[in-house]
């Protein structure tokens, strides 16, 4: 990883050198940018990367409050907080997770999975302070109906467009990560399922102006997948411990319920009955009618394919338990027979006859008359 010190010297931009320097590369990128607000000249350019962009001021009750929609700017927002996330990434391997794992001597195999665990317990859980937040500051906690009243929500608060953003970079960064990280070829398939679906629904929720239904249903995926990943983390320190796994069980099948209702219940309730039922999109309005079976199905589908994973994974873990349990059972009641000392001749058998072990028949042995 990154700002570690190395006796081993790559050559200059080769593929071993990209591997093991992408952090620092990405912190002198981050750097230019930085040094960019400096100048007068480029420091609109520089603003362009670090600030959100299509600010209006809407005028409101006490003041003049200032507004963010998307547009094709938010890309060089989101590349350069891909790079922010990337160093980030390696700080967290390099200063926390690196040592704990030296103390675990952990194999090859758990030692991707422990630091795939770190980096998302970590993403999580400040993922997770930082969506409530916005979930309490903003009021859609404590009035459910603003999740659709007043669709299309094109104007976000500058909290909810920066979270966004910086949603999508973590997202995005974890792909060139696969590289970096050199994640074993088994492993590649599952991570880019659970990336690309972040990815769809998070865009999705974004492009299409559902960013309020969004917030509540991240904020439910969230708490599940942070006790997920903190289940393995104490399942990696100690084998014996699984009462998370249990507590993450629950919570898992309670959000999948909650997401659905949720979902039912502000597309295809609430926006049902929303007056403005018109395909414009250069208004941001997509509330029609193929257009919240299409999200419904896509937001089914997904809990609906969690849902099936799940099972399957208790399931098999259950069988394991119980090939377990009744192999020991086997080894305790098994009686155990006592052994027996055979003594065999020397020689063997021939037509009834014991020869000795060089072929020739053992001469009898002469009596003694008394």
């Amino acid at each position: 990883m990154a700002f570690r010190r190395r006796t081993k010297s790559y050559p200059l931009f080769s593929q071993e050198f990209v591997i093991h320097n992408h952090a620092d590369i990405g912190f002198c990128l981050v750097l230019c940018v930085l040094i960019g607000l400096m100048f007068e000249v480029t420091a609109k350019t520089a603003f362009l990367f670090i600030l959100p962009q299509y600010n209006i001021s809407m005028p409101s009750s006490e003041s003049e409050t200032v507004q963010y929609h998307y547009g094709l700017k938010d890309l060089v927002t989101i590349l350069f907080y891909i790079f922010i996330t990337i160093i980030l990434h390696a700080v967290v391997q390099e200063y926390i997770l690196d040592k704990i794992s030296r103390r675990l001597h952990l194999s090859k195999v758990k030692h991707s999975k422990f630091n795939e665990s770190g980096q998302l317990v970590a993403f999580h859980l400040s993922s997770l302070v930082w969506c409530l937040y916005v979930v309490v500051t903003e009021g859609y906690l404590t009035n459910p109906r603003s999740l659709w009243e007043n669709y299309p929500h094109v104007y976000l608060p500058f909290q909810v467009k920066f979270f966004y953003l910086c949603q999508l970079a973590y997202w995005l960064h974890a792909l060139p990560e696969l590289y970096f990280q050199k994640v074993r070829k088994e492993e590649i398939p599952r991570q880019l399922q659970y990336i690309c679906l972040y990815l769809v629904h998070i865009a999705g929720a974004y492009l299409l102006n559902l960013t309020r239904l969004g917030l509540i249903l991240l904020l439910l995926q969230y708490v599940a997948e942070f006790l997920f990943h903190m289940a393995r983390l104490f399942y990696f320190a100690d084998e014996n411990n699984e009462k998370l796994f249990n507590a993450w069980a629950v919570v898992f099948v309670v959000t999948r319920l909650f997401t659905l209702t949720l979902a039912v219940l502000a597309i295809g309730f609430g926006l049902a009955r929303m007056e403005n039922q018109t395909f414009e999109p250069e208004k941001g309005n997509f509330n029609t009618l193929l257009f919240r079976l299409c999200v419904l199905l896509l937001v089914c589908a997904s809990q609906a394919w969690m849902m099936w994973r799940f099972i399957h994974s208790q399931l098999r873990r259950w069988r394991e338990y119980w090939n377990e349990q009744s192999a020991k059972k086997r080894v305790m009641v098994a009686p155990r027979l006592p052994a027996k000392l055979i003594k065999r001749e020397s020689g063997y058998h021939e037509n009834g006859v014991l020869k000795a072990e060089n072929g020739m028949s053992p001469r009898t042995k002469k009596l003694k008359a008394p």
